[in-house]
């Protein structure tokens, strides 16, 4: 799949979308907004999970690197 769409058309429309809460769901450590917090995401949908877990990072404490401004 390339993108939630692509998953909506395989899968069928929000509404039909029932997300239960198995052993694969784990919280992530991954930072709002990275590539791996979306993987993440996407991979919560393609296997019925919830999209959100309540232990999710919800910061950027203690994250280094360089930060990207706005343009």
């Amino acid at each position: 799949m390339r993108n939630v769409f692509d998953a909506i058309m395989q899968s069928g429309h929000d509404e039909d979308f029932c997300p239960v809460e198995t052993d694969e769901f784990v919280p992530t450590d991954a930072p709002a907004g990275s590539r791996e917090k979306i993987e993440v995401l996407a991979q919560r949908v393609m296997r019925g999970l919830p999209l959100w877990h309540p232990q999710d990072r919800s910061d950027y404490s203690g994250l280094t690197g360089a930060i990207r401004p706005r343009s």
